[in-house]
């Protein structure tokens, strides 16, 4: 389970980082804001796991 949602998370990241460069090279704000926000999602899940992980060990 921990290692689905740390694909997830990086997964999220990726896209985020694909679509802020989108949205910058095609001058759209909001499309690079949105891209911005998933890559955050990202990044928290990936922190939330890797604090899980911290606590089995």
């Amino acid at each position: 389970m921990a290692g689905e949602q740390k694909a997830k998370g990086k997964k999220e990241q990726a896209k985020g980082k694909a679509e802020e460069t989108i949205g910058r090279a095609v001058g759209n704000e909001s499309m690079e804001a949105k891209g911005r926000l998933r890559q955050s999602k990202g990044d928290a899940r990936q922190a939330k796991e890797k604090a899980k992980d911290a606590f089995k060990h």
